[in-house]
């Protein structure tokens, strides 16, 4: 396989890696910068990628070590966060779906970052067990267990969510 026919490949996952990345990292621009440095470290090694390999799973296997290297880093500091910074107030959502949408990505927020990890690669991402125990570097079974585990975490969570807080309709 030529070098061009590997960097059209890398290009063509990007956007499945930018997916990954917002869900992951829960910020568009964080997220951004997270794809730039996979895609440059990626065409940086891509003499290191096995012909007859999964090239997409090469690719959030690397976007997986970087994310992690980047909390280990982000742990180590202070958090800082100047007031002009600060996020706007959220307003309640208006229709149904933002609510529901709203609910669940609260509840994926309050999910460890293994789980997380396991359940966007499986259930967003859909990539199979295999693939995302090679992303994560993990055996099929922990993978399998992560899944179980988050999805029945995240069912909780949105179980909690509504019993405490309910949808009126306004006709």
């Amino acid at each position: 396989m030529s070098t061009e026919t590997k960097r059209q490949a890398v290009v063509a996952e990007i956007p499945r890696l930018r997916r990954y990345a917002i869900a992951l990292m829960r910020d568009r621009t964080e997220a951004d910068d997270l794809v730039h440095d996979v895609v440059l470290r990626a065409l940086d090694k891509l003499h290191l990628w096995r012909e007859g390999t999964n090239m997409r799973t090469w690719l959030f296997t690397i976007m997986h070590n970087l994310h992690a290297n980047e909390m280990r880093r982000r742990s180590r500091m202070l958090d800082v966060v100047p007031l002009d910074a600060a996020p706007p107030r959220a307003e309640a959502a208006g229709q149904e779906a933002a609510v529901e949408w709203s609910e669940l990505s609260g509840a994926m927020g309050g999910l460890s970052a293994l789980h997380r990890q396991v359940l966007l690669l499986v259930g967003l991402e859909g990539m199979t067990y295999a693939e995302a125990a090679g992303v994560l570097d993990v055996p099929v079974g922990t993978v399998m267990s992560r899944l179980s585990r988050a999805r029945e975490d995240l069912r909780r969570k949105i179980d909690a969510g509504t019993q405490t807080a309910t949808i009126r309709r306004v006709k």
